[in-house]
């Protein structure tokens, strides 16, 4: 034993030796936790400076997250139908595309509305469309979204694609700033949906997502949209989203539990089934009237209506005095000018109004469709 008396005397080569000791054990220790780690599925997010990392507490070197990289351009694609409340949105939604695109930042390349009604429309000369065919009749059941995952299968098989990645939008999507290409090499980048709750619904999603693929953790939160992603994996996706939704439609729990977003949940089951994992990117989206600002949000999603008395003050599911809702243009395209919301309404309602607002000021001929 070494006394403090003596300690002046010891050995530089055994002081040496003692810290290689240390450093070597300290390495072990940390290779162990580390691969101990790796075993379980983590959950990727992104930081808002576009740093990724693995989760909250392990973070990749700062050194790799600010490596620049070569421009990545994606294409946009959205599926749509050729009745006049899906063209209204998509022509507002290919307006902002057009207005973005070639602004700093923005790695957006080129755009295809999948027009997935069978037949040509009146749009066809105004933006880029490829015609794909609807499931046969009736096997949507009048759920038409059922329609987007055959949609892309067969666009992935018949268009010429340039760009190596893809975004799937929707029409109801408004690019507030340029969008840059959020995916990170083999993990495709997607919005987390608070409603999307795989580790609740164990047992519906066991029916698709069987026990030797893991836990249902495995399975993000997400839908398909938006998501940015590499062509190649989606090519392998789609037809398996595309038997999962028919699946999952033909099971009456299933159904009835998931609803509205069953297709959702069938293109994050699809993923999972192909070892998919995706960047949780909580900037890539925005839903008014429940986000209230902009930030540094991408896109404006206005999928609920926005109800509000004259103080401002939201009235969720009463009508309100002013109120913003697509829903009330299911038979036409809402007039230009739109009344802004009064005083105290969030900076998100008054943004989407506002955009809204100049792209039918700015789009020939917008009455007219």
């Amino acid at each position: 034993m070494i006394s403090r008396k003596n300690m002046g005397s010891v050995s530089p080569l055994l002081l040496i030796t003692l810290v290689l000791g240390v450093c070597f054990a300290t390495y072990n220790l940390v290779t162990m936790v580390m691969h101990n780690r790796s075993i379980s599925k983590p959950t990727i997010y992104y930081n808002s400076d576009g740093g990724i990392f693995v989760d909250p507490i392990i973070e990749m070197p700062e050194s790799v997250r600010k490596l620049k990289r070569a421009k990545m351009p994606f294409h946009v694609a959205l599926t749509a139908t050729d009745a006049p409340y899906s063209k209204w949105q998509c022509r507002i939604m290919y307006y902002w595309y057009k207005k973005q695109k070639d602004l700093p930042g923005s790695e957006m390349g080129g755009f295809t509305r999948i027009l997935h009604s069978g037949n040509p429309d009146n749009l066809m000369n105004k933006i880029p469309t490829v015609i794909v065919d609807p499931l046969p009749a009736g096997l949507d059941r009048g759920y038409i979204v059922l329609n987007r995952p055959w949609a892309f299968v067969q666009w992935l098989e018949k268009a010429t694609i340039e760009e190596e990645y893809v975004l799937m939008a929707e029409p109801d999507h408004i690019f507030v700033t340029p969008l840059p290409n959020l995916a990170h090499g083999g993990y495709p980048a997607a919005f987390p949906f608070f409603y999307i709750k795989p580790d609740q619904n164990e047992k519906l999603l066991r029916k698709f997502f069987p026990e030797e693929m893991g836990p249902v953790t495995n399975i993000d939160p997400i839908g398909n949209s938006p998501v940015i992603i590499k062509k190649e994996l989606l090519e392998k996706i789609a037809p398996t989203w595309m038997n999962v939704s028919l699946k999952m439609k033909d099971d009456p729990e299933t159904d009835k539990t998931f609803g509205w977003v069953l297709e959702m949940y069938a293109y994050a089951v699809a993923s999972a089934l192909h070892g998919v994992q995706h960047i949780l990117q909580k900037d890539f989206m925005l839903q008014p009237p429940w986000d209230l600002e902009i930030g540094k949000k991408y896109i404006i999603h206005y999928t609920y209506g926005c109800d509000y008395n004259m103080k401002g003050e939201l009235t969720y599911g009463k009508i309100g005095e002013w109120r913003f809702d697509k829903r009330s243009f299911l038979r036409g395209p809402p007039p230009r000018n739109l009344p802004l919301p009064p005083p105290g309404v969030p900076e998100s309602v008054v943004t989407l109004v506002k955009m809204v607002n100049e792209a039918t000021a700015n789009i020939p001929n917008w009455d007219a469709e």
